[in-house]
């Protein structure tokens, strides 16, 4: 019984201490996961793989590209954190498909809308999105990253430095871009789901970024000055028109709104001020020559000029349209120029989307008959993004979960495989850091085991008194060295000064001297040569040696990173470790735990190949 406690004792030892090797590298692998969301969660099976409330988040934060602000204005809310999402309560399914009709059958120009996982500003990864951006650009353009810049007239450094950051044209300063590389991301947005897309809300932007900003997230100050009775933010209601306005503190925010804060794309004027925008133009240019020469046009008079409908994305023109909605004011006369107030209105997708429920249904109780809803008025209606992803997610959790486990190491392997020869110049490195490993070393311990030379122990206190020394300390005058013989850059730099190891040297002695004398006589009488007992007997007798040899030499060459980088500065001559270094430097913590782990891949194989060979020796004597 004492016997059978003790290793009972013994065992439980090793289990605990094996479970605290486990712990953390199962950590490790919930961490490579990750995204801002459940970033400070330390679990070792994540959440989102067992509960859709977190992979919601996961998938609702990734959809809005990591922005809250953008979620906040689509869905109308004020939450400050993904993390505090909950699942919508019902869909209402008919009036999510009146949505998706009305995506389908009314163009909606490019700046209306952005898609999701293409940016992860918090997590440091790529989506898939952006991965099948990247997918596209490559098929079209090739894997060098200079036929891209020229085709799209960018100034990309590699393809890790590819990035699309969606926008939203919203404020007054944002303004499309007519870029060939946004015209290229336009084209691929068109391929992307339906329900990847979210629909810029100028309802949600008057809410959130106007309104709020001046009276708070509390209803009862706007109340207050408004003289209204709103019990909650989301039935206040941008208005189309001024004089659709039911006050005069409620006219004189929409003015503010729309002639200083509201983007240039969103306003439309109609022909009433027609007039107005002549005699600012006139103004503002004196001559139609002068207009003329700045605008590139041939206009005979200031009468020909119409009215603009969608405003141009750059030249003088545009100025001149952002003046007249702004005002200006006339430098010689004081005379204030501007669109009339009653001229101008709001152009959005949730008024085209009452537009055309109005248009199909009529009335708003026929409305709430065929598609089971409970609107007031068509003021009420907003476009159902919420219902739309919701009822994707529902149907794609599978796919979601694949995703959030694998992207950071897709991102980790394309990285690599499109950075220089990284993995080329590892397999290469390793491979050359191996064979000299076992070529140097066995001769020299050879030659010390089978000649008994007197200053044999000399030598062998030489070899062990490097090990004194850190590899930091030896890097310097190695890099000197290896300076004036010209070879920086290059296999040899990176072999010569590792090749020979005084530790590797000894032991290999040590292993020798236990060989059976009678062998080596043996085979000297049957007229074998040195290099015959050196390779047939001496080699093949001492693989389990060998394997451990091999697995250190693996070992040191595969996570050289200091040394590498200092004698190879070149990017061509790079490692993997390097490059790796390089990109936990610019990722997220999901992206460097990813790293990790796919880095200790090769070293987890080796090393299982090398254990076959240890334990066979232990087990089976060398004498058999």
């Amino acid at each position: 019984m004492k016997t059978r406690l003790l290793f009972a004792g013994m065992y439980a030892f090793l289990l605990a201490g094996a479970a605290s090797m486990i712990y953390p590298f199962m950590l490790m692998i919930s961490g490579s996961t990750k995204s801002g969301v459940d970033l400070k969660y330390f679990e070792v099976i994540p959440h989102f793989l067992y509960n859709d409330r977190w992979l919601y988040r996961k998938h609702i934060e990734a959809l809005f590209n990591e922005r809250v602000l953008t979620e906040n204005i689509t869905y109308d809310e004020d939450i400050l954190d993904f993390e505090v999402l909950a699942l919508p309560e019902r869909v209402n399914n008919e009036m999510t498909d009146e949505w998706v009709d009305f995506l389908k059958n009314r163009p909606l120009p490019d700046y209306s809308w952005s898609v999701g996982y293409m940016d992860t500003p918090i997590s440091r990864t790529q989506s898939s999105g952006l991965r099948l951006l990247k997918y596209v650009l490559r098929e079209k353009f090739g894997n060098d990253i200079q036929d891209i810049n020229r085709g799209l007239g960018t100034e990309f450094v590699s393809w890790n430095n590819i990035v699309y950051r969606p926008y939203a044209c919203l404020m007054r300063r944002d303004k499309p871009s007519g870029s060939a590389f946004t015209k290229a991301v336009n084209d691929l947005k068109t391929l992307l789901p339906l329900e990847w897309r979210y629909y810029s809300s100028i309802d949600g932007f008057y809410k959130k970024l106007y309104l709020k900003s001046i009276y708070s997230l509390n209803i009862a100050n706007y109340n207050r000055d408004h003289a209204s009775a709103y019990s909650s933010w989301p039935e206040v209601r941008l208005v189309r028109a001024w004089r659709d306005n039911k006050g005069s503190r409620e006219k004189s925010d929409w003015e503010d709104f729309v002639r200083n804060t509201l983007a240039l794309q969103w306003i439309r004027v109609d022909a009433a001020a027609l007039p107005a925008y002549h005699a600012y133009l006139q103004a503002r240019h004196k001559t139609i020559a002068a207009l003329n020469n700045h605008y590139g046009a041939q206009y005979k008079s200031f009468a020909e000029i119409p009215l603009i409908g969608e405003p141009p994305l750059s030249g003088l023109a545009l100025s001149d349209w952002d003046n007249f909605i702004t005002g200006w004011k006339d430098p010689d006369d004081g005379v204030v120029h501007k669109a009339p107030i009653e001229s101008l209105s709001i152009f959005s997708v949730e008024f085209l989307f009452r537009d055309y429920l109005q248009a199909k249904y009529g009335t708003v109780e026929t409305l709430n008959r065929k598609l089971k809803t409970n609107f007031n008025s068509f003021i009420d209606i907003l476009p159902p993004q919420r219902d739309l992803h919701y009822r994707w997610f529902l149907g794609h959790k599978g796919e979601l979960r694949r995703e959030f486990v694998m992207r950071n190491y897709k991102t980790v392997a394309q990285y690599m495989l499109f950075h220089g020869r990284g993995i080329v110049n590892t397999v290469i490195y390793c491979t050359l850091a191996v064979f000299f490993a076992l070529l140097v070393n066995p001769l020299a311990a050879y030659a010390l085991s089978r000649y008994k030379m007197s200053s044999t122990y000399k030598i062998l206190l030489f070899l062990m008194a490097t090990m004194a020394f850190p590899a930091m300390v030896t890097q310097i005058p190695s890099f000197l060295m290896l300076r004036q013989l010209h070879l920086l850059n290059t296999f040899a730099a990176l072999i010569l000064p590792g090749m020979a190891s005084g530790f590797s040297i000894f032991l290999l002695k040590g292993f020798f001297d236990s060989l059976p004398r009678e062998l080596y006589e043996s085979a000297q009488l049957d007229g074998a040569s040195e290099w015959t007992m050196f390779w047939q007997l001496t080699m093949s007798l001492s693989k389990p040696i060998l394997a451990v040899i091999a697995l250190g030499a693996f070992t040191g060459a595969y996570s050289n990173f200091m040394f590498a980088f200092v004698v190879c500065q070149d990017q061509k001559m790079w490692t993997m470790m390097v490059w790796l270094y390089q990109l936990q430097g610019m990722s997220g913590r999901g992206v460097m735990y990813a790293s990790l782990i796919i880095a200790a891949i090769p070293t987890f194989l080796i090393f299982a190949f090398c254990q076959n060979i240890i334990m066979r020796g232990i087990v089976v004597p060398s004498e058999k």
